[in-house]
């Protein structure tokens, strides 16, 4: 009787369990249910045919929830990467810009996870969970944006402004040297008027040799020393005191022929004058040699 129970047990088994079973098997497991796991049959998935059921694929990560959230909890997720320094863009909600996709990367790398640039809804939690025990350190992108606004730079200076720029220079350095400039030149014509007054002596001639060779030259030609024009070329501070150059024109004439010799007279004040030397105007490199070696700070040029 037992058997015959089998028998019509495993007819109505048969679909639903493992066609493949015994007569045997079925009666074990209505005897013994605890044991039908083992044996012929699969413990875990139902047998089909012969074949195990296939497990099911695991779900795609789900991104569009987070996308389509409203707004302010799409803002509150900018927020969150603001405070986490990973954004410091506009809190507009647009987390498919490419600044907030790239900060979500960048948020993503540091956790290990695919940098996708998009958030499952777990993930967005954890980013505002990980913002909320953070010490919130903001910053005002417009206020940032001004800070690393570079100054504008000043326009170059052209040729023409710099050229009065330097002339404005050298008129107030003038104007302050002037006073004694002219009164050391003004010295210096009063000398050599009293040396052609005397008929070729004094200091003049005594402190410039070049000079009183000329003078005892424009004598011995029948020349007399006209006007005496002078013309300031420098003066400043040097290393023995204040330095002295001037232009001197003086004029002879002859037969009511006019002449004009130029020299420049260089010095340096004292009483009487140091280093004294007379060069021809057309001897620049003379002038500029003696200028160098007396250390001359020009207060004039």
């Amino acid at each position: 009787m037992r058997r015959v129970l089998a028998v019509l047990i495993a007819a109505v088994v048969a679909p639903v369990g493992a066609l493949g079973q015994s007569a045997s098997e079925v009666e074990r497991c209505f005897q013994n249910p605890a044991a039908c796991g083992q044996g012929g049959g699969a413990a875990g998935a139902p047998a089909v045919g012969g074949g195990t059921v296939a497990t099911r694929p695991a779900a795609a990560p789900d991104y569009t929830t987070v996308l389509q959230s409203p707004e302010p909890e799409r803002k509150r997720i900018q927020e969150s990467l603001r405070t986490l320094d990973k954004y410091n863009g506009r809190i507009d909600g647009d987390l498919q810009s490419d600044a907030t996709v790239k900060a979500i990367q960048d948020w993503q790398k540091g956790r290990g996870s695919s940098p996708v640039g998009k958030l499952t809804p777990q993930e967005a939690q954890q980013l505002n969970a990980e913002a909320a025990r953070t010490p919130i350190r903001r910053l005002d992108p417009t206020a940032q944006t001004a800070a690393a606004a570079p100054t504008p730079l000043a326009q170059p200076q052209s040729n023409a402004d710099a050229l009065k720029a330097l002339q404005a220079r050298v008129a107030e350095r003038r104007k302050a040297a002037e006073p004694k400039a002219e009164a050391a030149t003004q010295a210096l014509v009063r000398d050599l008027k009293a040396y052609v007054a005397a008929d070729g002596k004094g200091v003049a001639g005594e402190q410039f040799a070049d000079f009183a060779k000329w003078y005892a030259e424009t004598k011995a030609g029948g020349r007399a020393v006209g006007a005496i024009v002078p013309a300031i070329d420098d003066y400043g501070d040097a290393k023995a005191g204040a330095a002295v150059a001037t232009e001197i024109a003086i004029e002879s004439q002859k037969d009511g022929v006019s002449q004009t010799r130029c020299f420049v007279f260089a010095w340096i004040e004292g009483s009487p004058r140091k280093n004294p030397q007379a060069f021809s105007c057309d001897d620049v490199a003379g002038v500029e040699k003696w200028k160098t070696e007396q250390a001359l700070k020009s207060a004039w040029r």
